[in-house]
């Protein structure tokens, strides 16, 4: 069940993206993405419209949209690999008619899975916080 985000679920959040963000990017230290949890907590997830997945009670995904901009979108581990990213994602086209991400470029699996739901590719650049190169890619 796809949800409104409440404050109260921050803490579930920000495991959810660190799991998956180590995990996602493990071309990057850890410790980037452990020094990145204030940001998260204080500016990014408050500043967004953020919607959680659950299953039986417990929060397993959640994606978070800036304007037009899929700013984040997060599955548990344990939870990739069963459809939960494609419910999401096609809740948050359905929510913009024209969304816009980021990916790493090394990041090839999430390339594909942007691909599959015909996000194409804008334009390259390289992400000043870490260094590695990024695609800009937008679903219209």
């Amino acid at each position: 069940m796809i949800r409104d985000y409440r404050v109260s679920d921050i803490d579930q959040i920000l495991a959810i993206w660190l799991s998956a963000s180590i995990k996602a990017h493990d071309f990057i230290e850890s410790a980037f993405w452990e020094s990145k949890i204030n940001e998260m907590r204080e500016v990014y997830i408050p500043a967004s419209d953020t919607f959680v997945y659950e299953v039986e009670g417990e929060i397993v995904g959640f994606y978070s949209l800036y304007q037009d901009t899929l700013a984040a979108i997060f599955i548990l581990p344990n939870f990739q690999g069963k459809g939960l990213g494609s419910i999401l994602l096609d809740d948050a086209k359905k929510r913009r008619e024209n969304l816009q991400l980021t990916v790493y470029k090394e990041n090839t699996k999430s390339i594909q899975f942007y691909e599959k739901h015909r996000f194409v590719l804008l334009s390259e650049q390289v992400d000043v916080h870490t260094g590695h190169p990024e695609l800009i890619m937008v679903y219209r």
